[in-house]
């Protein structure tokens, strides 16, 4: 597992476990995902070293941060080639008039340094020409930190509401860091391979020292290659990036939508340009209140109340109750990998799967009740000696391709969660919450505790998350799922609260974010973006 870290919470920046927060969806079929068009668009991103932020977060921010001169334009070209539009599920109707858009936006890379160079921010719109009016652009996060945004819109296309389509253009970014921005990578793919294979126990002497020694190499490496710029990859940047495109789009104020870590970008936003909010709305909210360990905790929590949910139902389906108990099955899964990793038999595959594999592949699952079918099966092959299945979710967890590469989310995750957290924890402070997590998260406690070193050793120069508040802004919609795992319902009521201009809106389902999840959701945010109706206070959709 990698590092711990506020809303997703942990990172690895390649490293250990991550709970990604990050919004589960379908592979996507962006351009050939992320290989077509970075070769369009090769010129367009640079490994930067620059001078650092030192500068602390400032409780406001004009929409143009002094210094750093005139905000340039997006220029979109024609890009609908790239894609591979036959697996978007677009509704007949609109094949004809959607039309598909790239293009990229230089913006500063250090906001506090007059003289900071830029680097690009990858843009993606989708206009339907049939559009009679606009309300506006619809800019959107799928969470992190760390997953790429540019195919977040054409994913959501087969389950956005026309009411949406007819008034927004649907407009994807990839933050700065993350693949097509300026992409952040500090270890190669077998050395991830490594580290996601792990499954250290750091209340031992060995696996404390281990652990430790892999993180803060991790954070060596990656303040040797980028030196202090590396403090510019954080979500207060990240923020004044979205106001940087709103006004480059043309928009007077922001329409937005964000689902997990991007509901802590949004109330970043909001804080920083409370006057710029048109619309907002955050889903799977991310707890402004708590510290970074309490925060993990309550998110391994929520996963191991997700697993007891999955375990219940598996025992009701026959061909899953074949494992017998589940919780047991895992844990005996776990202690015969680590000490004989399992073989697969995919084709091809040279990786024996450990014990950290398997929890990989649990923690996947979780994210969806309906890949809970998948993980029955994946568990029981893997008893049966075959891991195929178990790989095949934890690569889709750490985001790792068929021919071993992966994308840079773990070292862009790592990265922007250090930047944004105090310095810590201390030696002494993980071996208490070890210890602790051992008893009180069974399953995943003490495989989650290597990643409390993620940002131990990282370099000094941070820009700790500001108090998300938001006076003065339009009224903003916080969507709590009652059975969310990966961002406890707790944290939507209060981010509301924080935000002081926001209202919850409860769907009493299970799984990780909401919205196009469940019908009832769907029409009170789509009437929210649409005309600014919040839904009546205290609303709850069932499940």
């Amino acid at each position: 597992m990698s590092g711990y870290v506020r809303s997703r919470p942990s990172s690895d920046a390649v490293g250990n476990l991550r709970i990604v927060v990050a919004r589960r969806r379908r592979p996507t079929p962006i351009l050939a995902v992320v290989a077509a068009l970075a070769l369009v668009l090769a010129g367009c991103t640079a490994e930067v070293k620059a001078k650092g932020s030192h500068a602390s977060v400032p409780t406001t921010a004009s929409p143009s941060p002094s210094g750093n001169g005139q905000v340039s334009q997006i220029a979109f070209s024609d890009c609908s080639k790239l894609l591979d539009l036959s697996a978007l599920d677009i509704p007949a109707k609109r094949e004809k008039t959607l039309k598909f858009s790239c293009g990229k936006l230089p913006v500063p890379l250090n906001y506090d340094d007059p003289n900071s160079r830029k680097v690009n921010i990858q843009v993606l719109k989708v206009h339907d020409t049939a559009q009679v009016k606009k309300v506006g652009d619809l800019l959107m996060n799928p969470g992190g930190p760390g997953a790429s945004g540019l195919s977040l819109p054409l994913d959501l296309l087969s389950s956005l509401s026309d009411s949406i389509i007819d008034n927004f253009d649907l407009i994807g970014f990839d933050p700065r860091g993350v693949e097509l921005s300026s992409p952040i990578s500090c270890i190669d793919d077998n050395t991830k391979d490594q580290v996601n294979a792990a499954d250290i126990d750091v209340r031992t002497p060995t696996g404390f020292a281990q652990a430790k020694a892999q993180q803060a190499s991790i954070a060596a490496g990656c303040t040797a290659k980028y030196g202090p710029a590396l403090a510019d990859y954080n979500t207060v940047f990240t923020a004044m990036d979205m106001d940087r495109i709103r006004q480059a789009l043309g928009d007077a104020q922001l329409n937005y939508l964000g689902f997990s870590y991007g509901t802590e970008l949004g109330a970043v936003y909001a804080h920083l340009y409370p006057t710029k909010i048109r619309v907002a709305v955050l889903d799977g909210a991310v707890d402004p209140t708590t510290d970074p360990i309490t925060s993990f905790a309550d998110q391994l929590q929520g996963f191991e109340s997700a697993f007891d949910q999955f375990a219940a139902d598996c025992k009701t389906r026959p061909a899953c109750a074949a494992m017998g108990d589940p919780r047991q099955a895992v844990y005996s899964l776990t202690a015969k990998a680590n000490a004989t990793p399992i073989r697969s038999s995919r084709a091809g595959e040279t990786r024996t799967a450990t014990g950290g594999i398997a929890l990989y592949a649990v923690l996947s699952a979780l994210y969806s009740e309906s890949e809970w079918p998948t993980l029955g099966g994946a568990l029981i092959s893997a008893q049966n000696g075959d891991s195929k299945g178990l790989f095949a979710l934890a690569d889709q967890y750490n985001e790792r391709q068929d021919n071993g590469a992966y994308t840079n989310i773990q070292d862009a995750n790592t990265t922007i969660s250090c930047n944004d957290s105090p310095p810590g924890p201390t030696d002494d402070q993980v071996a208490t919450t070890a210890t602790a997590w051992a008893t009180q998260y069974p399953m995943f406690g003490v495989w989650a505790a290597s990643s409390l070193f993620s940002c131990q050793s990282w370099q000094s120069e941070r820009h700790v998350l500001p108090t998300e508040s938001a006076a003065g802004s339009a009224p903003i919609l916080v969507i709590g799922t009652i059975h969310d795992p990966a961002t406890p319902y707790v944290g939507a009521a209060n981010l509301a609260k924080t935000l002081t201009t926001g209202q919850v809106l409860t769907w009493d389902g299970q799984g990780h974010t909401a919205y196009t999840k469940s019908s009832c959701i769907d029409q009170k945010v789509d009437a929210y973006l649409v005309s600014a109706t919040m839904p009546a206070p205290g609303t709850v959709c069932p499940a």
